[in-house]
């Protein structure tokens, strides 16, 4: 959509093969596009993808924070340390990660950030309590965000979709078999 509105963009994931694939459809329709390949559970990787960004197209002027995991739906009492720590990591380390480049790319200038949280940081869901807590906190990130960085012209803004066709909700629907019925088309 960015790239629709002729904005440049620079999809940042984990996955090369993936990205060069996406960026080169972009390419294909005219858009201006570039990728970066980053670990968001890192904060050199996601100041890296900033910097990437900025040094190739200037400052940038937005961000959609959509890095995220999933988990699985075994109940807390027998949840994994291995897995709290991956979601934790992942949707919660990663936002700050994000935010906290992203804001001081934008401090001289303002801009917008969207955060991608999920219905789950709004609500509880059964068997997804480290999801549920991950969620919470991106929407509590983003809260804090844009209370303390208003005043600079930053915006920052989370959306919290439902059940949503992706890779994520896919592998969790072929784990749990019966369950599909919780999806949307």
């Amino acid at each position: 959509m960015f790239a629709q509105e002729g904005a440049a963009v620079v999809p940042a994931a984990r996955r090369e093969e993936r990205l060069a694939a996406l960026v080169d459809e972009l390419r294909d329709k005219g858009a201006e596009a570039a990728y970066v390949v980053a670990d968001v559970t890192s904060a050199e990787d996601a100041a890296g993808m900033v910097a990437s960004a900025a040094g190739r197209y200037g400052r940038p002027d937005a961000a959609f924070n959509s890095a995220g995991t999933g988990g699985d739906r075994t109940p807390l009492h027998e949840m994994s340390d291995e897995v709290y720590d991956t979601l934790m990591d992942t949707n919660a380390r990663g936002a700050f990660n994000r935010l906290r480049a992203e804001i001081a790319a934008m401090l001289k200038h303002g801009g917008a950030i969207v955060d991608n949280s999920s219905v789950g940081g709004l609500v509880a869901i059964p068997t997804a309590a480290p999801y549920v807590a991950s969620k919470h906190a991106v929407v509590g990130l983003t809260r804090a965000a844009a209370d303390e960085y208003a005043r600079h012209g930053i915006r920052v803004d989370a959306v919290a979709p439902g059940t949503t066709r992706s890779e994520i909700t896919d592998d969790w629907f072929a784990r749990n078999p019966g369950l599909e019925t919780w999806s949307t088309p």
